[in-house]
């Protein structure tokens, strides 16, 4: 089982993580990035997932300066509160955030090989942006809303990405998803997978979207992608 541990920034100040071990031990390291309900239960179960497959897991508290440790269900009130931290998120702050929680995960004794980030949702968008900073190997976005309000980054991105889309997102229309993608130069290796008739969130055991055979797909194109770049 995981642990939440503290990541210092370079100011004084100290968030929390949830970091999750390999068996072995050891393994490259993966940035798992929350989607707006917080790292909770899903969350931190995909953190012991991806554990078991061998990678040094990080979870960072993205909204430790709104409310430390936010853990929302996903039933209707969860979502409004979810919503309210979204609107309140710096993401200029956040970037610093993230690079704080990066530079923690390569210095851990037990990161042996690159580190990656993986997101879902806000976590989609986080991964990108942990992307476009140049400080990780490689990246994976689940569906992550938002990523046109950062062309510029999208640009310049030389870093290896992996976009997963659903075909009926509600959030992200798929024209507008293969426009962002449009913008990423070549030949920076991008891949990206649509998957038919699935909607925001089939990822999610605990979302009405979820959708089995596709997240057990998108999974395993995400572990080949990550065992390439790694």
């Amino acid at each position: 089982m995981g642990l939440w541990v503290g990541i210092s920034k370079d100011d004084p100040q100290v968030f929390a993580g949830y970091l999750a071990m390999p068996p072995r031990g050891f393994g490259p390291g993966l940035l798992l990035l929350q989607e707006i309900w917080g790292v909770n239960g899903h969350v931190r179960e995909l953190a012991e997932h991806y554990a078991a497959d061998g990678y040094v897991v990080l979870a960072p508290d993205m909204f430790w300066r709104q409310k430390t440790r936010v853990e929302l269900p996903y039933d209707e009130a969860g979502t409004a509160r979810a919503y309210e931290h979204l609107r309140a998120l710096d993401f200029a702050e956040a970037q610093a955030d993230l690079d704080a929680a990066i530079a923690f995960l390569a210095g851990l004794p037990s990161v042996d090989g690159g580190i990656a980030a993986l997101g879902y949702c806000l976590g989609g968008r986080l991964a990108f942006l942990a992307a476009s900073g140049g400080r990780v190997r490689a990246a994976v976005s689940y569906y992550g809303s938002g990523l046109g309000l950062h062309a510029g980054q999208l640009r310049s991105l030389r870093c290896p990405m992996l976009f997963h889309f659903a075909e009926q997102d509600h959030l992200i229309p798929l024209p507008e998803a293969l426009e962002w993608l449009s913008l990423i130069p070549r030949p920076t290796p991008v891949e990206h997978f649509v998957y038919a008739g699935r909607r925001h969130g089939f990822n999610c055991p605990y979302r009405p979207a979820y959708a089995q055979p596709d997240a057990v797909l998108a999974k395993g194109r995400t572990l080949q992608f990550l065992a390439r770049h790694l």
